[in-house]
C-alpha cells in the first residue's frame, strides 16, 4: 500500500499542472487548437485515475480551458467527484468548476443535492462557505426547494462569515423558489439588527433588491430602515436604504415628511459623492410625492440644485454625467430652479465627452421658456456649425426642432423666426434628418395661417436654389426639404408673388435626379401651381401667356414620364394627357381655369398616426377567419390557380437571393454592359439626365465633387434668424409699454406699488403674446375609436412571483419542506409534532382512534379560530404601528384639543383604541394558557413581546407630556422624529439698490487650504437691461482676490453674463488668504451699465464683503471614537459661552449650527450633543452643546484659541436671533 502511494506521488510529479498548461498554450501560438486538443486528451486520462489529487488537478485545468471558450460539460460527473473531496483545496476547485459550467439544463446537477447539504452542515466554516458561494451560481428551482430550510438554518449560524453568505444566497433562492420568501422573511428581518455590520449590510442588500420591484410589500419595514439610516455609518448601506425609501415614498406620502430632514442633513454633511447623489435623487422623489402636501420645500430644492452644480462642475466626467442626470429629474417638477443654471448647462455643450453633451441637450429641452427660446436656439445653432461628426450634429438638429415644436409650439412667439431657423438648417450637409425639417415646414405652414405667405416665399427660394440642396440625394438627406417646399408652394400657390418663376424652377431637368417620392410631389404640385397661374392669366385676359404656360408644361413633363419610379411615371402621364386636353380647349378659346382649379379645392386635414389601428371592428366580423374556404392539403399543384407575375417574381427572387455574392454581381454587371454595347436598339448616349440616372450599374463610378462647407452656405435672398431676435425684443418692449399705459389708467391710486408690480409682471411668460396665432388642428380619428393599447408586462419576469404579502401570518401549507431523515423537530410547528409521536407509539384500538380524532378536530377548530383573531390583531397592529410612526403630530395629551388641528384629532382617537387592544390581548392570552402544552413556550414568548411593545408605547405617551420626544438612544447627524425644519438659506445680502440686488455665500476649497470661493447671485430688480458688469474688491495684506494673469491689483473681474429685466444669475470669485483665525471685511464696488429706452447710464454699487470664521469651516463627519481621542489628546484650547432666551427646539438649534456654521453632529443624547468641524487649514473644532429650559451653553475646543473665541462669538450672534 505504501509503495502504491509512493508510486502515485511520483507520477503526479510528471503531470502537467495549471501553470504548465498556460505556459504551453503561450508557447504554441501557431497551433494552439492542436495543442489544447492534446491537453484535453491527457486530462481525460487523468480523470480516469482513482487519485483525487490528480482529478482535482485535471478539473483545475478544465476550468481554465472553459474560460477560453471550450465546452467541458462532458466532465460534469468528474466535477461532482472533486466537489465531494474531503480536502478543502480540492473541494474548492470542484465548486469553482461547477459555478462556471453548471446550469439548469445540466443532467447530473440533481446528484449534488446531498453533497451540498452535507457541506452546509460541515463543522468547517470554509467548507460551508465554498458550498454557499458555488450554489449561488448554479441554483435551480429543485435545489432551492430542497435546500431552502438548510440555508435558512445557517442564517442563525454562530459565525458572521456564514450568516452573511446565507443571507445573500437567500435572494437567489427566492428568485428560483418564491414560496420560500414568506417562511424565511421573519428571520431575514432579524438580520437587519444583527450585531455584525457585514451581515446587516447583506440583509439590507437582499431586502432592498426585493423591494425595488415590489415596494408595497415592504412598507411595514420603514421604521426599521429609518432607524438604520439615522444610525449607520456605512455609506453603501445608506445608499441602498435611501434608494429603497425613494421607491417607498410614492406609496406613502407621509413617509416623505419624515425623510426630508435626515436626508437634508446627510446632503449637508457627507463628503461621499455617491451618497450625495442618492440623497439628492431621493429628496427629488420625496418632493414630487409631497408637491401638494408640503409647499415650503423650495430651500430643499435649492440645496439639491446647488449640490448638483458642484457635481456638474467637477472634473470627473462620471460625476458630471450623474449631476446632469439628476438635474433632469428636478427639471420635470421644478423647472425654474434649474433654469437659473442655464449658463452651466450651455457650458456642458462644449465638453469633449459626447454623452455629456447629449445629456445637456436633454436638459435644455425642459429649460426653454418664451423668454429664452431664441437665445438657446441661437447658441445651439452656433454649436451646429462647430459640431464634428454627423451623429452629434444630427442630435443637435433633432433637439432644436424638438425644443421649438414642443407642446404645439407653446414657446414660439414669432413664427417667421422659426421658418428662418428651419431654412438655415437646410444648409447642413450630410444630415440624415431632412425629413424632420420637411415635416416641421409642412406642420407650421398648415397650422399657422398667418405665416403662410412668408413660408411660401421662403419655400419658393428653396425651390429656386434646389441645385444647392439636391447635391445629396440619399434617402432622408437634406433634399427631403424640397418635398415640403414643393407641397407648400403648390397647396398655397395663391400667396406666390412670382408663380411663373417657381413653376420653371420645378420643371428644371435637374429635378429628375431627386429621389422618386420627391419627384412625385413635384409633379402633383406643379399642376396646382399651373392651375393657379392659369386662373390668374384668364382673369387678366392674357390668353397668349396662358397658352405659353401650357406649352411649357407639355415640353417639360415628358422627362418625368420617362422616370424609373412608377409613381412619378403614372402621375406625369395622367397630367400630361390632361394638359394636352386643356391645350386643345385653349385653342378653341374655351375658359378652363375654373374647372382645373376645382380639382384641388378644399383643405387637407391631417390624420392621426394610429387612426387605422383604432378603427373598431364591426360586430360579426372575424378578421382571423378565412374569406374563402382554406385550400385542402390533398390539392395537386396542377389544380392551384396561376400565380400573378408579381408573386412569381417575389418567389424567384426570394429563391435566388442567398446564392448571389459579390463576384456573381460583378460578372452579371459586365455581361449586361457587354450586351448593351452589342445591342443596336440600345441608345448609348442621351441628352436626358434621367437616362444616365437609370443606368444604375455605373452610378458609383460617376465622379462626385466634394464641396467644402466649413463656411456655412449662404443662399441669396434667405433671411438670417439673428435679425428676428432683435425684432422680437423690440416687439416685446412695445407690448410692455402698451400694457404699462393701460395699468397706469386703471391703477392711478396705487402708484407706489406700480414699480414692484411691473418687475413681477416681466417675469410671467403668459403675458408675452405670440406674433402669430397657432391653429391647433386636431388630427382626424374614426368614429367610435378605441383607446390606446397598453403594453402588457413581461410574463417571464422572475420578480412577478415575488409579489407576496409578507404581513400576513404564515399558514401551515406554506412552511418549508423538511427532509425526513434529519432531526428537525425543533424547526417543526407544534401541530406537526402530534402525528409524529402517534406514529412512534403502538397502534391503538379503533374506539381509541375515533375518540382521539374527535378531540384533535375540536382542538384544530379552536386553534383556527384563535389564528384568525391573531391574524386580524397582527395586521391591525402593524397598520397602527406604521401610522403611529408616520404621524407628524406628537401623541395626544389627556386634555381635549380643538378640531382645527387635524393631526391632533387623529392622535386623540388612537389612545382608547390601544387601551381596548391591550385588554383584548390579555383576555386572549388567558384563553391561550388553557390550550395545549406543546404551544405554551411559543405563546409565552409572544406575550412577552406584546408586553414590551405596550410598555414602549406607554413610555412614548408619557414623554409626550413633557414636550418633544427624547429617545434614549444616541442619534447621529441630528435626525430626530420632530416637525420639519424651516427653510434656511446660506446666502446673505451683500448690497442692494434700485437696479440690482447682490447676495453671497462663502465656501472653503477642499483642494486648496489657502483659498475660498465666494458665490454671488446678481438679481436685476429694474425694467432695464444691465450689462458690462465688473466686480472689484480692495485687497488686504491677508486676503486677496484671485485675478487673471497680467491683471493689476486695481483691476476688477468682469461678470461673465448680462442681466435682462427680472433675471438673476450667479458668478463665483476665488480669494486667497493666509490666516483664517480672524473674521475680515473687504470693501468692494460693482460697476455696470444700465441700458433702457432713454439710453445708457454708468452706475456703481459699493459693498462690504464679510469673511466670517465659520466660512472657513468645512462640514466633516466624525465618528465618536475619533472624537473622544481628539478630546483626550490635550492639544486643544478650551472656551465656552452661554446664551439666554432660547425658545426654539433643540433639534432646530442643532440644525441652525450645522447649516450656518458648517458643523456635523457626532452624537446626541437627550438635550446634549457633541459636534465637530474642520477648517480649510486643518484646525479641529469640537463643541459640546447643552440646552437648559431657556438657555444654551456651548463648550468648545480648538487648536487655535483665537479662532475658537471668534467662532463662539459668531454662534452667539446667530443664536441670539432665534
Amino acid at each position: 500500500m505504501a509503495l502504491k502511494m509512493v508510486k502515485g506521488s511520483i507520477d503526479r510529479m510528471f503531470d502537467k499542472n495549471l501553470q504548465d498548461l498556460v505556459r504551453g498554450i503561450r508557447n504554441h501560438k501557431e497551433d494552439e487548437a492542436k495543442y489544447i486538443s492534446q491537453c484535453i486528451d491527457e486530462i481525460k486520462q487523468e480523470l480516469k485515475q482513482d487519485n483525487i489529487a490528480v482529478k482535482a488537478n485535471a478539473v483545475c485545468k478544465l476550468t481554465y480551458l472553459q474560460m477560453l471558450g471550450y465546452d467541458i460539460s462532458w466532465a460534469a460527473f468528474n466535477i461532482i467527484e472533486v466537489m465531494s473531496a474531503s480536502k478543502f483545496t480540492f473541494k474548492r476547485i470542484g465548486y469553482l468548476a461547477a459555478s462556471q459550467c453548471f446550469h439548469e439544463g445540466t443532467d447530473v446537477i440533481m446528484l449534488t443535492t446531498n453533497q451540498i447539504r452535507k457541506d452546509l452542515s460541515s463543522p468547517n466554516q470554509y467548507d460551508t462557505g465554498v458550498a454557499l458561494t458555488g450554489l449561488s451560481c448554479f441554483v435551480t428551482p429543485d435545489l432551492a426547494r430542497d435546500l431552502a430550510n438548510d440555508i435558512m438554518t445557517l442564517m442563525s449560524h454562530t459565525k458572521p462569515y456564514i450568516r452573511k453568505k446565507a443571507v445573500l444566497i437567500m435572494y437567489k433562492v427566492f428568485l428560483k423558489y418564491p414560496e420560500s420568501l414568506r417562511p424565511a422573511f421573519p428571520r431575514l428581518k432579524e438580520k437587519l439588527e444583527d450585531p455584525d455590520p457585514g451581515v446587516q449590510s447583506a440583509a439590507v442588500n437582499v431586502i432592498c433588491e426585493l423591494a425595488r420591484r415590489n415596494p408595497k410589500n415592504y412598507l411595514s419595514l420603514a421604521p426599521l430602515f429609518f432607524k438604520l439610516m439615522t444610525s449607520s455609518t456605512n455609506n453603501w448601506v445608506l445608499i441602498k436604504i435611501i434608494k429603497l425609501f425613494g421607491a417607498l415614498t410614492p406609496l406613502e406620502p407621509r413617509l416623505g415628511k419624515k425623510l426630508i430632514e435626515p436626508l437634508t442633513n446627510l446632503i449637508h454633511s457627507t463628503s461621499a459623492m455617491s451618497l450625495l447623489y442618492e440623497c439628492v435623487n431621493t429628496v427629488i422623489a420625496v418632493l414630487i410625492s409631497l408637491s401638494s402636501g408640503m409647499p415650503n420645500h423650495s430651500a430643499s430644492i435649492q440645496l439639491c440644485v446647488q449640490k448638483l452644480r458642484i457635481l456638474i462642475e467637477d472634473s470627473d466626467q462620471n460625476l458630471k454625467y450623474l449631476g446632469l442626470l439628476a438635474m433632469s429629474k428636478i427639471l420635470k417638477t421644478h423647472p425654474k430652479s434649474v433654469q437659473s443654471h442655464k449658463d452651466l448647462i450651455l457650458q456642458c455643450l462644449d465638453d469633449k465627452d459626447e454623452s455629456i453633451r447629449l445629456r445637456a441637450l436633454d436638459l435644455l429641452y425642459g429649460m426653454v421658456s418664451k423668454k429664452n427660446l431664441m437665445e438657446i436656439v441661437k447658441k445651439l445653432m452656433i454649436h451646429v456649425d462647430k459640431a464634428e461628426g454627423t451623429t452629434y450634429r444630427d442630435e443637435l438638429l433633432t433637439k432644436i426642432i424638438d425644443i421649438c415644436s414642443q407642446s404645439n409650439y407653446q414657446y414660439i412667439t414669432n413664427f417667421e423666426w422659426y421658418i428662418s431657423i428651419l431654412v438655415e438648417l437646410t444648409r447642413l450637409e450630410g444630415t440624415r434628418h431632412g425629413h424632420l425639417i420637411a415635416a416641421q415646414m409642412l406642420d407650421v405652414a398648415i397650422r399657422v395661417k398667418a405665416i403662410r405667405k412668408f413660408a411660401v416665399s421662403q419655400m419658393a427660394m428653396l425651390l429656386d436654389n434646389a441645385h444647392l440642396i439636391a447635391s445629396n440625394t440619399q434617402r432622408n438627406g437634406i433634399c427631403e426639404v424640397l418635398y415640403a417646399a414643393a407641397w407648400i408652394c403648390g397647396e398655397f400657390s395663391e400667396h406666390l408673388e412670382e408663380a411663373n418663376q417657381t413653376l420653371e424652377a420645378m420643371l428644371r431637368p435637374k429635378v429628375t435626379t431627386l429621389p422618386g417620392h420627391i419627384q412625385a410631389v413635384y409633379v402633383q404640385n406643379m399642376v396646382k401651381l399651373y392651375a393657379s397661374i392659369l386662373q390668374q392669366k384668364e382673369q387678366a385676359g392674357e390668353k397668349e401667356a396662358a397658352q405659353e404656360i401650357t406649352q411649357l408644361m407639355i415640353e417639360r413633363l415628358p422627362q418625368f414620364v420617362q422616370s424609373a419610379d412608377l409613381e412619378v411615371q403614372e402621375r406625369a402621364s395622367c397630367i400630361l394627357q390632361l394638359i394636352k386636353y386643356i391645350q386643345k380647349l385653349q385653342v378653341k378659346e374655351v375658359p378652363v381655369a375654373e374647372e382645373v382649379i376645382a380639382l384641388f379645392a378644399g383643405e387637407l386635414n391631417p390624420v392621426a398616426p394610429k387612426a387605422q389601428k383604432k378603427v373598431p371592428v364591426p360586430e360579426g366580423l372575424d378578421l382571423d377567419a378565412w374569406i374563402n374556404e382554406p385550400p385542402s392539403d390533398s390539392e395537386s399543384e396542377d389544380e392551384k390557380p396561376k400565380t400573378i407575375f408579381h408573386e412569381e417574381e417575389q418567389r424567384h427572387s426570394r429563391h435566388r437571393q442567398p446564392e448571389i455574392d459579390e463576384e456573381e454581381l460583378a460578372r452579371r454587371r459586365e455581361a449586361r454592359k457587354q450586351e448593351q454595347a452589342n445591342n443596336p436598339f440600345y441608345i448609348k448616349s442621351s441628352p436626358s439626365p434621367q437616362k444616365r440616372y437609370q443606368d444604375t450599374p455605373g452610378v458609383e463610378h460617376i465622379p462626385v465633387v466634394q464641396i467644402d462647407l466649413s463656411v456655412p452656405l449662404k443662399v441669396p435672398g434667405m433671411p438670417m434668424s439673428d435679425q428676428y431676435v432683435k425684432l422680437e425684443e423690440e416687439r416685446r418692449h412695445k407690448q410692455k409699454l402698451e400694457k404699462d399705459k393701460k395699468k397706469k389708467k386703471q391703477k392711478k391710486e396705487k402708484r407706489g406699488k406700480h414699480h414692484r408690480h411691473n418687475s413681477l409682471h416681466t417675469e410671467s411668460e403668459e403675458d408675452i403674446a405670440p406674433a402669430h396665432h397657432v391653429d391647433i388642428i386636431t388630427e382626424e380619428m374614426p368614429e367610435n375609436a378605441l383607446p390606446s393599447d397598453e403594453d402588457d408586462k413581461d410574463p417571464n419576469d422572475p420578480y412577478k412571483a415575488l409579489d407576496i404579502d409578507l404581513d400576513k401570518p404564515l399558514a401551515d401549507s406554506e412552511k418549508l419542506p423538511v427532509q425526513r431523515h434529519r432531526n428537525v423537530e425543533t424547526l417543526k410547528s407544534p401541530d406537526s409534532e402530534v402525528p409524529l409521536v402517534e406514529k412512534k407509539s403502538k397502534k391503538p384500538k379503533k374506539k381509541e382512534k375515533k375518540h382521539k380524532e374527535k378531540e384533535r378536530d375540536k382542538g384544530k377548530k379552536k386553534e383556527k379560530e384563535k389564528k384568525v383573531v391573531q391574524e386580524e390583531e397582527e395586521e391591525g397592529k402593524k397598520g397602527e404601528d406604521l401610522d403611529f410612526w408616520l404621524s407628524t403630530a406628537p401623541p395626544a395629551a389627556p386634555t381635549p384639543q380643538p378640531q382645527s388641528e387635524p393631526g391632533m384629532g387623529t392622535a386623540v382617537v388612537a389612545e382608547p383604541q390601544e387601551v381596548k387592544k391591550e385588554e383584548r390581548e390579555e383576555q386572549e392570552e388567558e384563553e391561550e394558557d388553557e390550550g395545549k402544552k406543546s404551544s405554551k413556550h411559543k405563546k409565552k414568548k409572544h406575550k412577552k413581546e406584546k408586553e414590551e411593545k405596550s410598555k414602549d408605547k406607554k413610555k412614548s405617551k408619557k414623554k409626550s407630556h413633557h414636550g418633544e420626544e427624547e429617545p434614549p438612544e444616541s442619534v447621529q447627524n441630528g435626525t430626530l422624529e420632530d416637525e420639519p425644519l424651516p427653510p434656511m438659506s446660506s446666502y446673505r445680502l451683500l448690497a442692494e439698490n434700485t437696479y440690482i440686488k447682490m447676495t453671497y455665500d462663502i465656501q472653503g476649497n477642499l483642494q486648496n487650504d489657502s483659498q475660498v470661493t465666494v458665490s454671488v447671485i446678481f438679481e436685476n430688480k429694474s425694467t432695464s437691461f444691465l450689462k458690462s458688469m465688473e466686480l472689484n474688491v480692495l485687497d488686504s495684506l491677508n486676503t486677496k482676490m484671485l485675478r487673471p494673469e497680467g491683471s493689476s491689483v486695481h483691476d476688477g473681474i468682469p461678470v461673465p453674463f448680462q442681466l435682462p429685466p427680472g433675471i438673476s444669475n450667479e458668478a463665483q470669485f476665488v480669494f486667497t488668504l493666509q490666516s483664517i483665525v480672524m473674521a475680515q471685511k473687504l470693501k468692494g464696488t460693482l460697476s455696470f451699465i444700465v441700458k433702457n429706452d432713454e439710453g445708457s447710464t454708468h452706475e456703481k454699487l459699493d459693498f462690504k464683503l464679510h469673511f466670517s470664521c465659520a466660512s472657513y469651516l468645512i462640514t466633516t463627519p466624525c465618528y465618536s471614537d475619533a472624537f473622544a481621542k481628539l478630546l483626550e489628546s490635550g492639544d486643544l484650547h478650551m472656551s465656552s459661552i452661554k446664551v439666554d432666551g432660547i425658545s426654539i427646539s433643540f433639534q432646530h438649534l442643532l440644525a441652525k449650527i450645522c447649516f450656518h456654521h458648517h458643523f456635523s453632529v457626532v452624537e446626541r443624547v437627550d438635550s446634549c450633543a457633541s459636534m465637530y468641524s474642520r477648517s480649510i487649514q486643518g484646525h479641529h473644532v469640537c463643541l459640546l452643546v447643552k440646552k437648559g429650559e431657556n438657555s444654551v451653553s456651548i463648550d468648545g475646543k480648538c487648536n487655535d484659541s483665537t479662532l475658537l473665541s471668534n467662532l463662539l462669538d459668531e454662534m452667539k450672534e446667530t443664536l441670539s436671533k432665534c
